[in-house]
């Protein structure tokens, strides 16, 4: 995974403070549990995949290879279903 990639957002997706993502170009809906919906507002707001990692490992005490790993199977699963898209 490369560290200063970034990912865009569709302007179109509403994201709740429960984790509920509405995309409002289809009409799908989405959710996502605490940490997923911590790292889409990362996204959201242009944090790099270094920082994301960086503030994932150290809020919740976690290596950096199991960090990697699930990093990089959400952002899969985001780029699956078009919710972000890399520049």
């Amino acid at each position: 995974m490369e560290n200063a990639r970034s990912f865009v957002v569709p302007d179109s997706l509403a994201v709740s403070d429960s984790g509920f993502l509405f995309l409002a170009s289809t009409g799908e809906t989405f959710t996502l549990n605490l940490i997923g919906k911590e790292v889409f507002t990362m996204l959201k707001s242009g944090a790099s995949l270094a920082t994301i990692r960086e503030d994932l490992q150290s809020a919740y005490d976690v290596d950096s290879s199991t960090v990697e790993r699930d990093l990089d199977d959400f952002l899969n699963q985001l780029k699956t279903f078009k919710l972000v898209s890399v520049p």
